[in-house]
Parts: structure tokens; C-alpha cells; sequence
């Protein structure tokens, strides 16, 4: 028979060990023993643009952990890799063809090995791309632009993936931040359904559609039933205009039952203006969820402590639901103003609204063993009620405005690669 240890079992048998020699976590419910960290073994290049070389990294938008295997990882990959043009709301896209997609890894001691891919796929088995969808089919108004300068023009295809859940039956469940997108795809990747603000049937609340460029539906899971999604956005929406909402803190977030299209809506409201600000929200119930708030800047021994990437429990039970009844552009109004309007918790206690509940739960600047180097913390999930799993965004090792450079850490002095901190909370969810 093989031997199980409890929690209280194990923190007894290391009493007696340094905090050096606690190097790895055991997790006594399937007996696998996950490391502090584990990095993606070496990705190809995908190309070279004037010396720096792209690769095909960029897995870690989001994440999902196999529910039989554990040791298997399913990371997701955004748009494809891009920096920042010269233009306003500019894209220079490095692989315009790219597809995005679902990569497996296996995780094996302290490294994730790369099984395979799923690239997405629409209903006609097309691969989708990353470029901006066209004005009233999810346009953000972002211009794609190739190395050479040239306009790429939109497509309907076009898929900026940032959200992953997994169903029972295998298919996949993905969130964006271009319309935004809630796109259901099958096990191989091909597109199922598409839920958006101005799809037929399901549809999203048509207030979606004001989010701002690039800070669409970070976050996206399923609630351990399997009957409901939950989407939140990343920053408050521009909602009536950016000018109006400058300062707001209210982000939304909304549940949709899968079998009826009903959706509901609350308020999550962020901890300072100046965050990018929320990157992922995962199930740790029906009702309760851990979201994954931060900056975007890099830590260092000498900005630890003012970089900001936190982790929060949040309850939706009891929080207001704020949806409007007539579906209407801007929502529901309260004296005439939207909820990104109201701006602050003590204003919206004023119309009796309740953002949702939420408690800190950790902080990856102190809860982990060494220094966290990634600007970008954006996977999410729940290994057990004392284990929690995240993964960075390596922008595929590039990073620039209007030219390719390498994407450098400025702490450990290398490209910035796909990895998975495994952190242990000081208080079980429950």
C-alpha cells in the first residue's frame, strides 16, 4: 500500500528543516510532488526579425490543469507575437499567420515539457489568426502592421485569446479581448460557437462591446458544475468614454448559464487606478473564485516591494447583480451614470450596489521563495485548497515599440521564458 501524508503530517516531519531544504510541495491527495518552479524546456524559433529571434513561447495567457492527469497543463497562447507600433493603437505582428492555440505540457521535476498543440480553428476548420476583427464584428479599433510597415488589414477570424476553461467532455471554452469573444471549441480546436454582444442566441450584454483596446475578457472559467462561465474584464470599460471613467476602479464581471444564455453581471473593484489591472480568474466553487490582480512592471530586489502582483479569494453571493434589464449600450444607469461612472466603492454604496466580496489570499512578491522576475502574471489555477498554480506571459521573448528587441528579465539577466510558480497559501480556500 502506498503511503499518503496529510498537510499536518508533513509540516511536522520538516520542522526541523531550514527553509532551504523545502524545496518542492507534495500533494498528499495525488501523491505528486510539485516543484517551486518549472520553466518550458527550450521553444522553437519562430522567426528572426533583424537578430532577435521570436519564438514560439507565449504560452501562459491562461491555464487549465488536466482533471485525471495531473501533471498535465494545457497553457494558452494570446494573438500571436506582436509589440506596440509607432501608431497609435498600433500592432507590429511578426507572424501574421500565426494561429493561436492550446499547448500541452507535462510537468516532470522542475521542467514542462511541450506534447503537443491544438491550434484554434473556425467552423469551416480554418485556422484563425490574430489580427483585429473588422468594426461591428469586434474591431477595437487596433491597426495590425506588418515588420515591413504594411497595413494587415482585419479579419473575422481574428482572435485575441486570453481566457481558457475546460468542460467535462473535453472541449475548450475561450475568452478575448478583442469583441469581446466567448468561443466554444471542440477537442481538436474547431470552433463550436461564437457568443459575443451582437451574436444571434446566446449573446454577451451589448455593454461588453465597450471595452477598452487590449484590456478586453482576461479571465474566464468554469464553475465547478459545469453549468456556468464566468468572464472578467481587465479594466474598467470605456464606458461612456475613456475621459468619463478616468480614475474608476469598477471592473465587471459576467456569468452566463451555459444551457440558457441567461447572464448576469457584478462589480469587482480594483485595488489602484495605475494596475493593468486583472489577468485571470479561477473556480474555487460555484460561487467563489480567486482572481489574479497586478501591475505590468518587472521586480527587482530594489522595487519589490512596490511591484503589485496579488492574488484574491472573491465571493459573488451577495454581491448586486448590476445587469440592465433592456440590454441597452451603456448598461444600467443610476441618476443617469454607468457603473464605471461611479467610480469608487463609497459612490456605489450610495446606489446600495455591493461589488463582490474580496480577501487577499497571497502575494507573489512575498509568498514565493525567490524573487518573482516576470512583469507578466496572467494563468490561474486551483491545485488544491492549499495550492495554487501561476503562470507568466512571455510574449513569445520580444518585446519593442516599432522595433523587435528581446524580451530580457531584468533580475536574472535572460529572456523571459513560460513558467509555473507553485504556491502555497498560508490559509486553505475553502
Amino acid at each position: 500500500m502506498k503511503k499518503i501524508y496529510s498537510v499536518l503530517a508533513l509540516a511536522l516531519l520538516c520542522a526541523s528543516c531550514s527553509k532551504d531544504d523545502v524545496s518542492q510541495i507534495i500533494d498528499p491527495i495525488v501523491e505528486l510532488t510539485y516543484p517551486q518552479k518549472a520553466i518550458a524546456t527550450d521553444p522553437k524559433v519562430l522567426s528572426d526579425i533583424n537578430g532577435v529571434k521570436v519564438y514560439n513561447g507565449g504560452y501562459g495567457s491562461s491555464m487549465v490543469q488536466d482533471p485525471t492527469d495531473k501533471s498535465i497543463f494545457y497553457l494558452l497562447t494570446d494573438r500571436g507575437p506582436n509589440i506596440d507600433g509607432t501608431e497609435s493603437d498600433s500592432k507590429v505582428f511578426a507572424s501574421p499567420t500565426f494561429a493561436p492555440q492550446i499547448g500541452k505540457f507535462r510537468l516532470k521535476d522542475n521542467t514542462l515539457t511541450l506534447e503537443s498543440v491544438i491550434e484554434l480553428k473556425n467552423k469551416d476548420g480554418v485556422k484563425l489568426n490574430g489580427l483585429p476583427n473588422p468594426e461591428g464584428k469586434g474591431g477595437s479599433g487596433e491597426k495590425a502592421l506588418g515588420v515591413d510597415g504594411k497595413d494587415l488589414g482585419k479579419s473575422e477570424d481574428g482572435i485575441d485569446s486570453e481566457g481558457l476553461a475546460r468542460a467535462a467532455d473535453g472541449s475548450w471554452w475561450v475568452s478575448d479581448e478583442y469583441g469581446p469573444h466567448i468561443v466554444h471549441f471542440d477537442v481538436s480546436g474547431k470552433e463550436i460557437e461564437r457568443i459575443n454582444p451582437w451574436s444571434t442566441g446566446k449573446k454577451l450584454p451589448l455593454v461588453f462591446a465597450k471595452r477598452r483596446p487590449n484590456r478586453g475578457m482576461e479571465g474566464l472559467t468554469l464553475t465547478p458544475d459545469g453549468k456556468t462561465l464566468v468572464g472578467i474584464m481587465q479594466f474598467p470599460l470605456y464606458n461612456p468614454s475613456k475621459d468619463a471613467i478616468k480614475n474608476s476602479l469598477a471592473i465587471r464581471i459576467v456569468t452566463l448559464d451555459i444551457a440558457s444564455g441567461t447572464t448576469k453581471q457584478y462589480v469587482y473593484m480594483m485595488e489602484r487606478t495605475d494596475l493593468q489591472a486583472v489577468s485571470e480568474i479561477a473556480a474555487v466553487s460555484n460561487s467563489t473564485f480567486i482572481v489574479l490582480e497586478r501591475d505590468g512592471e518587472y521586480a527587482t530586489e530594489a522595487t519589490r516591494s512596490t511591484v503589485f502582483k496579488r492574488i484574491y479569494k472573491i465571493d459573488l453571493s451577495g454581491a448586486t447583480d448590476i445587469s440592465d434589464a433592456n440590454n441597452t449600450a451603456n448598461g444600467k444607469l443610476f441618476d443617469g451614470k454607468t457603473v464605471e461612472e461611479l467610480k469608487d466603492a463609497a459612490t456605489l454604496a450610495k446606489y446600495n450596489i455591493k461589488p463582490v466580496n474580496k480577501t487577499l489570499v497571497a502575494d507573489l512578491m512575498t509568498d514565493i521563495k525567490e524573487l518573482y522576475p516576470h512583469d507578466k502574471a496572467e494563468g490561474l489555477a486551483v491545485i488544491n485548497p492549499s495550492l495554487i498554480a501561476v503562470c507568466n506571459d512571455d510574449d513569445f521573448g520580444v518585446t519593442g515599440k516599432g522595433f523587435y528587441e528581446s524580451k530580457i528579465l531584468p533580475y536574472i539577466k535572460t529572456v523571459d521564458k513560460n513558467s509555473i510558480y507553485f504556491v502555497k497559501l498560508k490559509d486553505p480556500l475553502k
